[in-house]
This record gives structure tokens, C-alpha cells and sequence, in this order.
């Protein structure tokens, strides 16, 4: 982090790039049918999907306007890609084409992951690789949950924890096929998961291209969109009103056996070497405990917008101004058996820094 740069240009880098959706969830959540659903979509015409295997999502021959080895153009101007090597690799030959006019244009690509994936890596190669941070960013990560066998994934499978620890919105699939008190207690068990994201339901895979779209940091210029992605206006469909406040602070007291929401909040401005060498050191420590952390904080004056998965952070974003009225520091954690004092703790000796 310390050869970051927290400088901001006259140019929104961040409005120039395309935006990635992905889509995650543990097997039998229901992705190919929402992605079944979703390439149907007349809004769906400016939009690339990439998918593990075409012939799994089962596209209609009248559907298909022009198909190729690994693309296929639908009558309704989606397109779909099969991951044929890796994901980078599928990206890159995605933009060249479009770039070189093989493939008509798109604007947004969502990007649908196996049911055994983790997430982590495929938000960590957005960041990490040097061609596709220059033409793609991270729009959110989407997570669909099976309300049937939902708790018993979460009690035994690290994927599934891992998905919904990483969501920017969670979806809960198969609502109809438990009771309304159960979908709620699941809902807050989620919750006691990723404290920030935005939880609905879903029933057969209808949702619309909108549901997917505008979670992520879309620009330099700061907005009520910055206070959303942030987490500070979520609201909990049918169980939480707009109160104000960060999210995270909501729910404590609330944590799964072993992820954890830690909400640190600081009122005195950091200086980025400060900052920066407290994340540089909680990385190397536990670096494989971070699930995700997300923040705003306070850089001698200046919004400074951080974000990272795993050990891999995004560039930090400068905002024009604040979002609002509260310049204070505040960053949620999202971590696997790291305690709360462990991680004050190091920014108060590292950071120079009191919390609040």
C-alpha cells in the first residue's frame, strides 16, 4: 500500500472504466437460472456475460443471432462468452474484440463463478492485473443463498461464508420454500455475516438487470452513491429502517462463530504513511484472516476510499469532497477469527491514532 499514490487528477479514471458484476453463490443457489432468465432481457443488450460453460444455461436456438467458438450474440444484442482458459485471458480477448470490432460493443460484464468458487480471486485479478485495471473495475459482487441449505453451508463450508462475506447484495433463493420466520432469522444470521450488504429476497430467478448494477464505487465525484456503496444509508428489506449511522454499527454484539464485523472509527485525520503502514502490517500478520475491508478515511483533510479482499487492495480513490457532513475515519473489517482489540490496537501503536 505505501507506493500508492493518493493524489486525485482532473479525469474520473474510475467513470472511464467498465463495469464487472460478479455473481457467486454456493452450488444449487440458483445462478443458472438467473442467468437463464437475465440474457432474455431486452435491458440486457449492451451487456457481455461471461459463464463457465455456455451449454449449461441452455440458450435457445431462436435466441441466438450469431454464435462463434466461444461467443455467442443473442437476438437482443447479449452477449455471452464461455471461460475457454482463465478468466484473464477471457477478459482481455473480451476487450481486444470489442476494441478491434469483431464483437459488437458492450458497456457492463457480469461474470457468473462455479458454485465451489471463491470469490476472492477473481475480485483480486481485477485489482491486481495491470490491463484489466486500466479498462475494468469492480461493480459489486452479487451473492444468491439457498434459504433451504443455507445454514448447514454456512456451519461446514468456508465457500459459502466466503461468498456471503464478500457480497456488496445478497440475494436468499427458495424463500417459498420456507417459512416466513425462517427466512427472517436466516436473514439476520446472514447479516451476522456481512453486516453492510444489502439483503433481499428472491424467488425463481427474477430479478431485474437494475438488481445487479450501481453497487460499486462508480466515481471520483462524491455522492449519495459514495454513502451507499459505503454502506451508511443499506437498509434490511421488510427489518431495518434508514437511521443513519454505519451499518456495521447496527449489528454489534451479533457475529458468526467465526467471522467477524469489526466497525473502526477514528476523529483525528491520518497521515497516509500512517495509515497505510498499520494496513501494511495487519496484511502481513493475517493477512489470510482479512475477508474484505472497506473504509473512508480521513487523509489530512481528504476522503480517501479504500477497499480490499484477501491481501490485495484496490488503489485508493480520492473523492472531490466528502459525502457528507461526517469527515471522521471509519473502516469495516470483515475477518476470520481476528478479535477487535487486536486490530485497534495496531492502528493505536502503528497509526499514531486514537479510536473513537
Amino acid at each position: 500500500m505505501s507506493e500508492w499514490s493518493t493524489a486525485s487528477g482532473g479525469r474520473d479514471a474510475l467513470a472511464g472504466k467498465i463495469p464487472v458484476t460478479l455473481i457467486t453463490g454456493f452450488l444449487g443457489a440458483g445462478k443458472t437460472t438467473l442467468i437463464s432468465r437475465l440474457i432474455r432481457h431486452p435491458e440486457m443488450d449492451r451487456v457481455a456475460v461471461v459463464i463457465n460453460e455456455i451449454g449449461e444455461i441452455g440458450i435457445d436456438n431462436d435466441l441466438v443471432k450469431m454464435s462463434t467458438e466461444s461467443v455467442s450474440l443473442l437476438a437482443n444484442g447479449c452477449l455471452c462468452c464461455s471461460v475457454r482458459t482463465d478468466l484473464q485471458d477471457t477478459l482481455r480477448e473480451l476487450f481486444g474484440d470489442r476494441r478491434a470490432g469483431v464483437i459488437p460493443d458492450f458497456d457492463r460484464v457480469i461474470i457468473e463463478t462455479t458454485g465451489l468458487a471463491d470469490p476472492g480471486p477473481v475480485i483480486q485479478t481485477l485489482s491486481s492485473d495491470t490491463m484489466l485495471g486500466a479498462h475494468y473495475r469492480l461493480d459489486g459482487v452479487v451473492t444468491l443463498v439457498d434459504a433451504v441449505n443455507a445454514r448447514d453451508q454456512l456451519a461446514h463450508q468456508p465457500e459459502s461464508q466466503q461468498q456471503i462475506a464478500l457480497a456488496d447484495r445478497i440475494f436468499i433463493t427458495k424463500t417459498d420454500l420456507m417459512s416466513a420466520q425462517g427466512v427472517d432469522e436466516l436473514m439476520a444470521e446472514i447479516a451476522a455475516v456481512n453486516t453492510r450488504a444489502d439483503i433481499r429476497r428472491c424467488t425463481q430467478g427474477e430479478l431485474h438487470p437494475r438488481d445487479l448494477i450501481g453497487l460499486g464505487l462508480q466515481s471520483e465525484r462524491a455522492g449519495p452513491d459514495t454513502l451507499r456503496f459505503l454502506g451508511e444509508l443499506a437498509t434490511r428489506e421488510g427489518a431495518m429502517s434508514e437511521e443513519g449511522g454505519y451499518l456495521a454499527e447496527r449489528l454489534t454484539g451479533r457475529h458468526h462463530p467465526s467471522v467477524r464485523n469489526l466497525s473502526l472509527r477514528f476523529e483525528t485525520p491520518f497521515t497516509w504513511p500512517a495509515f497505510s503502514a498499520a494496513m501494511e502490517l495487519l496484511i502481513s500478520l493475517r493477512g489470510r484472516d482479512m475477508l474484505r475491508v472497506k473504509g473512508i478515511v480521513n487523509v489530512e483533510g481528504r476522503p480517501v476510499v479504500v477497499q480490499g479482499v484477501g491481501h490485495v487492495f484496490h488503489p485508493p480513490v480520492t473523492l472531490d469532497r466528502w459525502p457528507s457532513a461526517d469527515q471522521g475515519s471509519r473502516v469495516v473489517f470483515i475477518t476470520r477469527n481476528i478479535e477487535a482489540d487486536r486490530i485497534k490496537a495496531l492502528f493505536l501503536a502503528v497509526g499514531g491514532i486514537g479510536a473513537a
